[in-house]
């Protein structure tokens, strides 16, 4: 597979500073060693933006801080995704904090419409990122860009790269959520996510979990966008991330879903994002998004 590793490194979306060196540090890791030894040809690897340190730049709104550069970045990411998938190839996105799924969302969908193709999305994140500017607590956009992807937000949000709706909110499953705002949590619901908790989780087992996720995808979409967000791993196992949160996933869990993914052979695009160096240790956060991008692009153990 042709592969196109695109390093994204924001970090305005979130209140705290670190992950614009997630790229790099997952770069370090060996993130290209782990796939040319799978068989796979890295294209490029490249950033298509130069982004100024946070301090460098005025927040402006506070309901949407830093708006203007994060759009600005994630309409540059849009065209580069957007060109990648209509070529055929694989485009691997490296945050960065979860707002450069604002970018990543709406190349993905441009090319899927172009080939009338419908995309589902397995959100593994924590957070729900379903906030809006009147329901956000923070102002922080990487807890906006799901809503704005699915039609819900300002119009900055939800006509980035092209105008409407990128994607189906009933073409979105959340997999180990555990952090919701009260507002966005009703956002949610009126939009139709499917959402497994870490309750659910819990409570039926991962197994049964991922059956009901391929299930969820082959049903009812052509491919799927994979958008993997490091802090849904409990603190134990990823250190390195912005809003550490206790009973997450563990490293097994996140690895067995992310090769589950690639045995559907429906997934077409991913970003890993939420690296964040100055809190990890040794770098193992990043090692094992390496490690987690490698199972999604065909790595077994046997």
């Amino acid at each position: 597979m042709n592969i196109h590793i695109i390093e994204m490194p924001l970090d305005y979306g979130a209140s705290r500073h670190g992950s614009d060196m997630g790229p790099s540090a997952i770069r370090l890791a060996g993130l290209r060693e782990k796939l040319e030894r799978l068989g796979h040809n890295t294209v490029r690897y490249f950033s298509p933006v130069a982004i100024n340190p946070q301090e460098y730049e005025n927040p402006g709104n506070p309901r949407a801080k830093y708006l203007k550069p994060i759009t600005e970045a994630c309409d540059r990411l849009a065209a580069e995704v957007d060109k990648v998938l209509s070529t055929g190839d694989f485009p691997l996105v490296l945050g960065g904090d979860h707002s450069i799924n604002l970018g990543t969302m709406a190349g993905v969908a441009a090319a899927a419409k172009k080939e009338k193709k419908t995309v589902g999305v397995l959100y593994v994140d924590a957070h729900g990122d379903f906030n809006t500017t009147e329901t956000s607590p923070s102002g922080n956009i990487h807890g906006m860009c799901m809503a704005g992807s699915c039609g819900y937000g300002i119009p900055e949000l939800t006509n980035l790269y092209y105008e409407g709706t990128k994607i189906d909110a009933h073409n979105v499953c959340y997999v180990g959520v555990r952090d919701l705002d009260p507002g966005e949590k009703l956002l949610m619901k009126k939009a139709g996510v499917t959402v497994f908790t870490m309750s659910d989780i819990d409570r039926l087992g991962f197994p049964v979990i991922l059956q009901k996720v391929t299930a969820f995808f082959r049903e009812r979409t052509d491919q799927i966008h994979v958008s993997f967000d490091m802090d849904v791993l409990d603190p134990m196992f990823a250190p390195g991330t912005g809003i550490q949160l206790p009973a997450g996933l563990n490293n097994r869990e996140a690895l067995l879903i992310m090769e589950e993914m690639c045995d559907t052979g429906m997934v077409k695009s991913a970003e890993i994002v939420e690296v964040n160096p100055v809190l990890d240790v040794r770098n193992e956060t990043a090692t094992l998004a390496v490690y987690l991008a490698g199972r999604l692009l065909g790595s077994k153990i046997y």
